[in-house]
């Protein structure tokens, strides 16, 4: 080996470090994101019959 050479190590623990930096972000992101999107969305006051009631009016024909 000539002892001149720089080692490549350090450029390769600076891009893992950042690589398993940025796969931890991602990997949280995708396990809680759902989680808070499901939290907002959902309702706690969801009644059971949710159904919009229609009131028509009839009018009377005068003959």
């Amino acid at each position: 080996m000539d002892s001149n050479s720089q080692s490549a190590n350090t450029t390769d623990t600076y891009s893992h470090r950042l690589a398993d930096f940025v796969g931890t972000a991602i990997a949280l992101l995708t396990l809680t994101l759902p989680l808070f999107v499901i939290a907002h969305y959902s309702s706690n006051d969801v009644a059971p019959n949710n159904q919009q009631s229609l009131t028509y009016q009839l009018h009377k024909r005068s003959e």
